[in-house]
């Protein structure tokens, strides 16, 4: 399965659109930006920005943002390996994984991107800023962080 082929199977999710007024001499003048989140929830997921004065036009632009930057994420069953922390900016998420049956415990914008990654059982918590942006960056370097026992065990240079 190549990368267009996730490409064309891909959910997204809009996480958050903004309005911005920008006053001038000659009026106001408004723009909007959005976070869109794609992913084909079996592993591989990526988060874009678009900015545009209205509001398809920022849409557009994330979702072609987010799919350019499409990333594989370890993943165990239907959970994470193990416990991960995450850290963008200010904005920090721990993740942790969780039983089956539990299902996802996230805030909004950590949820968008564990439901299109393929994660059906995690606990989350949220510390720092929660501003959806750097939610979203922290939570992604938290599951760019997990790796497998196989991995593991190859940078330490022992058997299994």
């Amino acid at each position: 399965m190549g990368k267009d082929d996730v490409n064309k199977s891909l959910d997204e999710i809009v996480v958050q659109i903004n309005r911005c007024t920008n006053v001038t001499k000659g009026g106001k003048t408004l723009s909007f930006s959005a976070l869109i989140v794609v992913g084909d929830r079996n592993g591989n997921v990526g988060y874009g920005f678009g900015k545009s004065r209205n509001v398809p036009g920022a849409v557009a632009k994330a979702t072609k943002d987010a799919r350019r930057q499409i990333q594989k994420v370890v993943l165990k069953n239907n959970t994470i390996p193990h416990e991960v922390n995450g850290k963008f900016l200010s904005s920090k998420v721990f993740m942790k994984p969780a039983t089956k049956g539990t299902g996802i415990k996230a805030g909004a914008s950590v949820r968008a991107l564990l439901e299109l990654v393929g994660i059906k059982d995690v606990l989350t918590k949220c510390y720092g800023n929660r501003n959806p942006i750097n939610v979203v960056k922290a939570t992604m370097e938290g599951l760019l962080a997990l790796q497998n026992k196989e991995e593991i065990a190859k940078l330490r240079g022992v058997s299994l």
